[in-house]
């Protein structure tokens, strides 16, 4: 009697130790296959990630230009001065030159800098400043250049918007981004056609850029008294 009892607590014992064992591994199985699930979708989701342009910069500047460009349509700015107001028209066969404006105006960039250098019945010249804010800004975005679009119809007649660009050691006659400047001639400056970019011409306020021709300035042609802008995208 003994012995069958001390059988069937073995017996007992071992089915047991055979359904706990069964068990475990039926745990450990679902855990490995959870386990991989998540590693699964953790590589999808990481495979989608495209990482943009962080800036522009010299090397990317054209192509960043481009996609800025195509998605921002804008061809209207206002600009915004201690003497008045006046508004720029952006021409759409300069592709370049328009998105690098907009983006600069969007940027703030522009709202850190004033009229640097006025020369009446010339030019009005703008895009730099004293402040370190422009500078660092010019740092950030590594001086890049911009192709030359030179269009014959687009020419330095009054009113006229033009990118300035270095004459030294610049034979394609790169633009640079940050600087441009408005015929203030009534007559125009048609010798430089062919020799800076003219990319947009002021469609209202030519009063405001006469009067900033007007004011005083030192010998390196700054104006005494900063006439600092605000340029707002209108489109």
């Amino acid at each position: 009697m003994r012995i069958y009892m001390i059988k069937n607590r073995l017996i007992f014992q071992l089915i047991l130790i055979i359904l706990f064992s069964i068990i475990s591994n039926c745990k450990k199985e679902t855990i490995a296959k959870t386990s991989k699930k998540t590693t699964k979708t953790t590589k999808k989701k990481t495979a989608k990630i495209v990482k943009p342009f962080d800036s522009i910069n010299h090397t990317n500047a054209v192509d960043f230009l481009i996609a800025y460009g195509k998605a921002h349509k804008s061809n209207k700015v206002r600009f915004k001065t201690r003497l008045g107001s006046f508004t720029v028209l952006l021409y759409d066969d300069t592709p370049l030159h328009r998105a690098n404006f907009i983006f600069l105006a969007n940027a703030g960039y522009f709202d850190t800098t004033c009229f640097h250098r006025v020369v009446p019945d010339f030019i009005v010249q703008g895009g730099n400043s004293e402040s370190g804010n422009t500078l660092g800004f010019r740092n950030k975005y590594e001086n890049y250049t911009i192709p030359p679009e030179f269009r014959k119809h687009h020419r330095h007649k009054y009113g006229a918007l033009a990118a300035a660009r270095e004459w030294e050691n610049n034979i394609s006659k790169k633009s640079t981004p940050f600087e441009f400047y408005f015929i203030q001639s009534k007559n125009g400056a048609h010798h430089i056609n062919g020799e800076h970019t003219v990319f947009g011409e002021i469609i209202s306020g030519f009063d405001t850029l006469n009067k900033i021709a007007l004011v005083k300035t030192g010998r390196d042609e700054w104006p005494l008294k900063d006439v600092f802008m605000d340029i707002i995208v209108l489109n």
